[in-house]
């Protein structure tokens, strides 16, 4: 059988990895610059951390893990007994999960967060600033873009409900894809306002159905949120109430106006109004120059989210969502913790990986892991080669001697296969001259220099 990954991963080559790591590394620089410390957690939770925490979709892309040992034995599922009591399929199917399956893979960073803060509470420092960079998986349809195991780059403030939290968060964004080279727009809007239009519409009790239906504009258009809607039991006339405020016009302040005229009985939204001219306020007096826009049509269908909601989109390319995030008041609540607001980011890797591919963003460096071959002549010039080699290391140069002497011409066809910028030779009349012998692969020139002089043409500039 041909050996194959599993549908929705992806192998990674030496290319791949380099570029992969410049972007965790631009990502996870401005982390640090902005005070957020790193932390991990492990790959899977307990399914009572992660079930209900997403929504009813959410919950439907876990991927649960058997128990481990003979658990069949252990369930009683070979019974009679068993079966006679869980005649109907879905009853059945959760009465046998509960009995094998007890773990389930992250399907993000922020609920395992949330658990960590509330376990680790006593050493912590409030407000507390992580970032965290590790894969997540979800048992989703594999499509371009959308993957089912994928990384999340997320920052988090716990334990600060100050709304210059949000604004920081939409400084880092613009720092981080301003690095990328990506242009971007960040869209911003506020759950208490979607709140406060799902009372003023006559369906409160509705605002989950309304925000998963509102999340999928992008991807089934309005004439299929109308569907949805209609479909999740919001009344016809609500229906009609509900589009002229997502498709009110112009600049954010005249859009917060008519936010304000439309929620003048509702004071969850008219709160949600405040907090929003607030962060874009905030956010003018930093400087940000990325685009933002207030975007009424934003819902973040996960249940955790309860003020301001961030998503952030490639302007050059078609992809979804490359960064997204939002404020949550009480996520640690429901692991005993109560009070502790948050809000936090998580950049899209891998979507963010495919933006750069397609537009060709990656800086040339990255096209090679090593800068010098030394070649191989034989066992003298091998040893010739150990001491400037090491030298070039100690100058954060990667350096490679060819592991046994072969011809020229396979030496360099192994520099230009592996795209290494500078190929070294120590001959017998260099080493007598004290000189190194360097040819540049992608012009074919070739001149001598001296190991100090080395040194300065292959050490990295910044």
């Amino acid at each position: 059988m041909k050996p194959s990954t599993v549908k929705g991963t992806r192998d990674f080559s030496p290319l791949q990895m380099r570029r992969r790591g410049y972007i965790f590394d631009t990502i996870s620089r401005v982390y640090r610059l902005h005070g957020y410390q790193p932390i991990e957690t492990p790959a899977m939770e307990t399914l009572s951390t992660l079930m209900g925490k997403y929504g009813e979709e959410g919950d439907k892309l876990l991927f649960k893990i058997l128990n481990s040992g003979n658990f069949m034995d252990k369930t009683g599922a070979d019974s009679e007994s068993f079966w006679q009591e869980n005649r109907q399929t879905e009853q059945m199917s959760r009465a046998l999960l509960s009995k094998i399956s007890e773990k389930g893979l992250r399907y993000d960073l922020t609920v395992p967060f949330a658990r960590f803060v509330v376990q680790h509470q006593g050493e912590l420092s409030f407000p507390f600033k992580r970032y965290q960079i590790q894969p997540v998986w979800r048992a989703d349809r594999p499509q371009k873009g959308r993957y089912r195991e994928f990384y999340q780059c997320d920052a988090d403030v716990v334990g600060s409900d100050s709304l210059t939290n949000e604004a920081e968060l939409v400084q880092m964004i613009g720092e981080v894809f301003e690095a990328l080279r990506i242009r971007v727009q960040v869209k911003i809007n506020n759950r208490k306002v979607l709140a406060g239009i799902a009372q003023t519409i006559g369906c409160p009790e509705k605002m989950t159905d309304i925000t998963v239906a509102i999340d999928k504009w992008d991807k089934i258009g309005e004439d299929g949120v109308r569907e949805e809607l209609g479909a999740r039991g919001i009344p016809a006339e609500s229906i009609e109430k509900l589009f002229p405020v997502l498709h009110l016009q112009g600049d954010v302040a005249q859009k917060l106006q008519g936010l304000q005229a439309f929620l003048k009985d509702s004071p969850t939204g008219l709160k949600g109004v405040e907090e929003l001219a607030t962060v874009f306020g905030l956010i003018g007096k930093m400087g940000v120059k990325t685009d933002c826009e207030l975007d009424l049509t934003l819902a973040r269908g996960l249940n955790y989210y309860t003020g301001a909601i961030f998503e952030v989109k490639a302007l050059d390319v078609e992809m979804g969502s490359i960064c997204g995030g939002g404020r949550y008041d009480d996520l640690t609540g429901i692991f005993g913790l109560k009070g502790v607001s948050g809000v936090g980011i998580s950049f899209g890797a891998d979507r963010i990986y495919d933006v750069l591919n397609d537009l060709n963003l990656y800086p040339e460096s990255l096209a090679s892991g090593t800068q010098v071959l030394f070649v191989n002549f034989g066992e003298k010039e091998q040893e010739w080669a150990f001491e400037p080699a090491q030298a070039l290391r100690r100058q954060g140069v990667s350096v490679e001697i060819y592991p046994s002497p072969a011809k020229l011409q396979k030496q360099f066809s192994y520099a230009d296969n592996l795209k290494i910028p500078l190929v070294a030779i120590i001959g017998e009349q260099e080493h007598a001259s004290g000189q190194i012998v360097i040819k540049d692969m992608a012009t074919g020139q070739q001149r001598s220099v001296s190991p100090q002089e080395l040194l300065q043409v292959a050490a990295p500039t910044e």
